[in-house]
């Protein structure tokens, strides 16, 4: 009886990843717009039954979809702000210049204005992928490296606007020449001199 269980487990496991792994391909292909039960099942070959079984709704197999979406940055530690801020804006950097992040992210961001359940899914992603820069700017700060006349969270956005700004809006390619100005104006504002 429990190889039998075992078995089952492991089928209920491969088409939960089917279905995960077409949903996400959709995503990165169409945006969420263009996501649908019926394309997911129809290209995933896993009926609708069998989906709305372990996904109640289309949210929420979009949820656990982008929660696949990429990995949190790990929060660097060498040793000053300059080289934590630019290990930290050089993995933004290549993220916003990769396929799904350029195809997927906008679209959950443009369906959180009209679902709370992705409104939630995008706050939560949002701070997850943020709360690396907060750390160490918090740490600089532990180490008199930087005043605290700004807010850290003034200090992320100052960080990380720029470059969903050169990505999205002006469509140039983020370069570590830009990371390293927006570094330095950081640091600069930021210092207890003058």
């Amino acid at each position: 009886m429990e190889g039998s269980a075992q078995s089952e487990d492991k089928r209920v496991e491969r088409s939960k990843a089917k279905v995960l792994a077409e949903t996400y391909r959709q995503l990165a292909l169409n945006g969420i717009s263009g996501v649908t039960i019926e394309g997911i099942s129809r290209h995933s070959g896993i009926p609708k039954t069998t989906i709305y079984r372990h996904w109640p709704s289309r949210s929420a197999l979009l949820i656990d979809a982008c929660s696949r979406f990429g990995s949190v940055p790990e929060v660097p530690d060498v040793g000053s702000l300059q080289g934590d801020m630019r290990a930290l804006l050089i993995d933004l950097a290549e993220r916003l210049q990769t396929a799904n992040w350029n195809s997927v992210y906008p679209s959950i961001i443009d369906a959180a204005e009209r679902d709370s359940v992705i409104a939630s899914m995008q706050t939560a992603m949002q701070k997850s992928f943020m709360t690396p820069f907060e750390i160490v700017i918090e740490r600089a700060r532990a180490r008199g490296e930087i005043s605290s006349r700004q807010s850290t969270d003034d200090l992320v956005a100052i960080l990380v606007g720029p470059l969903f700004y050169q990505r999205w809006f002006s469509k140039q390619k983020i370069d570590s020449s830009f990371i390293d100005t927006i570094i330095d104006l950081v640091i600069r504002s930021t210092s207890d001199v003058g």
